[in-house]
């Protein structure tokens, strides 16, 4: 089967062909399309392995940089017959991580309080709520994600840059992924240190994370409870973070595991802990914990090996009848220990997290919903 595609919009990324025949991976090199001039590419695919009616799309190299309609729309799936022997194909505009973004999309972003009050540490702190687009217009209840380091999240003007989850909020929600609210807990500057490490007086003089978990779990999850429209049970429940943020996100679930079912763990910080001494509690009936690992390749020697060895003792504790873990591991070879590469990783791990589908956003149905005033 030969695979013919035309495209005017041209740059130095490689262009790719994905679909029921390859898992739907967006990168694989066996399918990476040859450039025949400036505008013209091809690939031909023996019939043994494809399918009867195939599905496919092209990418240049990833589901951020997935094909587009003239508009910046989603593309539904191509579909054509093996028997057809040929397809020729159109592509008029590619998405550049992730982007671009709709505006009518973007999350409502409500300063919960300028300074709500932490009693467990007797100081206060900025918290935000982003909501979907649509949520003083609908009457749904959502699924709630705390989040550390609100900073770092979505405003612009970050010493680090940010995640932009709101600009990825956005394309989420166009992919019908959209529909959960974050939680954005500011870290608390001079204090994020001992905030963030749970019980190690050799990082951290005085660590204060066994309060600041209680804080979220038993004061700050009860009233988001009561103010906003939450599916409060820990199904619909997660937390997460990155770097130290990522730690006290795993130290939380570990030992709350009955409030939490979803951890989103970026580039954790598992040097405080080297050999995994984690509070793990013993209950009669194991809870299930979806839990999305990532990391990057350049943030050290040991970030990858670290992880790959909490992927082990995940394993153990599993076996020893502690949890029912179901995770996945994402590792970016490229990536740095920075706001960019925990942004791109973010819709991925919330479409994991809470979606319950092995689908990228991509090969969802568009939900191309606007309000009208």
């Amino acid at each position: 089967m030969r695979f013919e595609l035309r495209t005017e919009e041209h740059d130095e990324r490689n262009i790719y062909i994905t679909g029921n025949f390859n898992g739907w991976n967006p990168k694989d090199e066996q399918y990476r399309l040859d450039q025949l001039d400036p505008e013209t590419y091809s690939i031909e695919i023996k019939d043994e392995y494809l399918p009867g009616l195939i599905e496919y799309k092209f990418t240049k190299g990833g589901w951020e940089n997935v094909e587009l309609d003239p508009y910046g729309n989603i593309t539904p799936n191509r579909k054509i017959k093996k028997s057809e022997g040929t397809a020729s194909d159109f592509v008029e505009k590619w998405r550049l991580n992730w982007g671009p973004f709709k505006k009518e999309f973007f999350p409502i972003a409500e300063v919960i309080s300028e300074a709500f009050y932490i009693p467990q540490l007797d100081r206060r702190r900025k918290i935000w709520a982003l909501l979907p687009y649509d949520y003083y217009i609908s009457d749904k209840n959502y699924p709630v994600l705390y989040l550390q380091d609100a900073q770092n999240l979505f405003n612009e003007g970050s010493d680090y840059g940010n995640w932009e989850i709101d600009k990825k909020l956005s394309l989420l929600t166009e992919y019908g992924r959209g529909d959960i609210i974050i939680i954005a807990i500011e870290h608390g500057s001079e204090d994020r240190i001992k905030e963030y490490i749970f019980d190690n007086d050799h990082v951290a003089n005085g660590s204060e994370g066994k309060k600041y978990i209680r804080f979220i779990t038993d004061t700050l999850k009860p009233f988001v409870d009561g103010h906003y429209r939450t599916k409060k049970d820990r199904e619909n429940t997660g937390i997460g973070g990155s770097s130290l943020g990522a730690l006290i996100s795993i130290y939380s679930g570990f030992l709350y595991p009955e409030v939490y079912s979803k951890l989103l763990i970026f580039s954790p910080s598992l040097w405080v802990e080297p050999n995994n001494n984690f509070p793990i509690m013993n209950f009669r009936t194991p809870f299930t914990m979806k839990i999305y690992l990532y990391g990057g390749g350049k943030e050290g020697s040991k970030m990858v090996k670290r992880i790959h060895i909490f992927e082990e003792y995940l394993k153990q504790w599993e076996k020893k009848n502690l949890f029912d873990f179901e995770f996945r591991t994402s590792i970016n070879p490229e990536g740095t220990h920075s706001e960019f590469y925990w942004s791109q990783e973010f819709p991925r791990a919330i479409e994991w997290l809470y979606y319950n589908s092995k689908e990228n956003p991509a090969e969802v149905k568009s939900q191309q919903k606007s309000i009208k005033n």
